[in-house]
């Protein structure tokens, strides 16, 4: 019983650490969201008890599970400006096969604890395995019985009217980490497909004309970044003098969560429009197919091209941009790998000489959207003692240069081009760039005519979403080359 007891109280305490949280610290969560917590951490428990059979150690295990939990979710709120979601949870698997996307969150300490806790864990329960069929027993029915009440609990009120929004940083604070999470995966299930939709646009294009959309990792405007205006781009500011429309583009995430921007770009649909969905939009995007920017185009004549030099079963794009529409993905073995001095990943300069191979080998009307990655960092890399600013400023010069590439051989090329350029979200930087702070990125939307000259509507910036973006495009190429926005 001592045993128990503990994992209860300790549960409480660590789940009460888990940030966001009330500035009256000892201030209690909802009665539904413990139980919630008391019943998800029987869950573990149980499992663990099933394989071992001694409740003290499946407690303790329990226990240091909850409290992993606490620590993976405030290191990755200090990092990325929120806590773990239960979307989070379907990157598991990604986590190994990209593990330096996701324990950059963590101090030193932190992950010393995890390697440690591999091997400890299986052998604390090979070493401490009880021969008593009772005890293991008895596991799987808590184990059992842990499950139904969840089941039943999330029909029945209070717990069927808890977090009836999607407002993470609201449901830590008033029901807890685990019972958020646990929650809103609930609501996520429960969630219906949206009804297809068949909105083509009317307008054919020109047989040579092209649409390129470009997704630049990380690219954010150094002036708004860091309140200096002697770090404007080049290139950026030039785009912005000619653009047929300019701004803030509003993305929700910080540090990461590509996805969600690139979602809203592709398919068009708002965080009010998915609701619970928004965390990842991507887990349920094949199944909203209709809504995709290459499905909208294609009955008009256009070709497809999605271009990301990475590993396309992340985040599954593999199988999301063959729904959406996408006649071809030209993926990590199409691109060269970075040299010794080019940093980790694939040069935006590659990707830049990719497009325009692309294009100008396109013999009917082509859209190509494609996903930098070589500003993902790290932001070290080229010297010894580069400091972190430096190096973001170096990587991002480069998306600033892949822009003026693709700026120039468009306005040369004599054919109709749409060129959108945006950035994903902004970089998390320890020190120097604040999750808590604005999260807008810059994009610009230049339109050539077959003689080169850019087509500007001579608007004030314009602020608008990812969604928002979507549809301005698809404005743009069902307008054609005579009217402005």
């Amino acid at each position: 019983m001592f045993a128990i007891f503990a994992l209860m109280a300790g549960s409480l305490i660590l789940d009460a650490l888990a940030r966001p949280r009330s500035r009256a610290f000892f201030q209690m969560r909802s009665v539904a969201g413990i139980w919630l917590l008391w019943v998800l951490t029987s869950v573990p428990l149980a499992l663990f008890l099933a394989i071992s059979g001694n409740l003290p150690v499946s407690a303790g295990l329990a226990l240091a599970l909850v409290g992993l939990f606490t620590m993976v979710s405030n290191a990755k709120r200090a990092m990325l400006g929120e806590a773990l979601v239960f979307s989070d949870l379907a990157l598991l698997g990604a986590v190994f096969r990209h593990p330096q996307f996701y324990f950059s969150a963590l101090t030193k300490g932190q992950k010393a604890l995890l390697a440690l806790a591999c091997p400890i864990v299986p052998g604390l329960l090979w070493r401490v395995f009880v021969h008593d069929l009772y005890a293991h027993l008895s596991g799987l029915a808590l184990l059992a019985a842990g499950l139904l009440l969840l089941r039943l609990a999330i029909r029945m009120p209070p717990w069927s009217r808890l977090a009836p929004v999607p407002d993470a940083e609201a449901d830590v604070v008033r029901h807890g980490l685990i019972a958020t999470v646990f929650l809103h995966w609930q609501r996520w299930r429960a969630s219906d497909d949206p009804v297809p939709i068949n909105a083509e646009i009317g307008r054919v294009p020109e047989p040579d004309e092209l649409a390129i959309v470009i997704q630049c990792e990380s690219f954010a405007d150094p002036v708004a970044l860091f309140g200096d205006s002697s770090l404007a781009l080049p290139a950026l500011e030039a785009a912005r003098t000619c653009a047929w429309a300019s701004g803030a583009l509003g993305v929700s995430g910080f540090g990461a969560y590509t996805m969600r921007t690139e979602y809203g770009v592709l398919f068009g649909r708002s965080d009010e429009d998915l609701g619970f969905r928004r965390f990842d939009p991507f887990l349920t995007a094949a199944r909203e197919a209709s809504f995709a920017l290459p499905q909208r185009l294609k009955s008009s004549g256009w070709r497809s091209l999605f271009v990301h030099p990475h590993d396309m079963r992340f985040y599954s794009r593999d199988t999301i941009m063959a729904a959406g529409g996408f006649s071809e993905l030209i993926g990590e073995a199409c691109f060269a790998p970075p040299a010794v001095d080019e940093g980790r990943y694939v040069t935006d300069a590659a990707i830049a000489a990719k497009i325009l191979a692309l294009a100008e080998s396109a013999t009917v009307p082509t859209l190509i959207y494609a996903v930098t990655i070589e500003n993902h960092g790290p932001w070290k890399a080229s010297s010894q003692g580069e400091s972190l600013r430096s190096g973001y400023l170096r990587l991002l010069s480069k998306g600033d240069a892949m822009l003026e590439t693709l700026h120039s051989a468009f306005k040369a090329m004599q054919r109709p081009v749409t060129l959108v350029f945006f950035g994903d979200h902004r970089p998390s930087i320890p020190g120097i760039s604040d999750p808590t702070g604005a999260r807008d990125t810059p994009y610009v939307m230049l339109r050539f005519d077959r003689n080169g000259h850019a087509i500007s509507t001579t608007t004030q910036p314009q602020d608008i979403t990812p969604a928002g973006l979507h549809h301005l495009i698809l404005n743009a190429l069902d307008t054609g080359w005579s009217k402005g926005l």
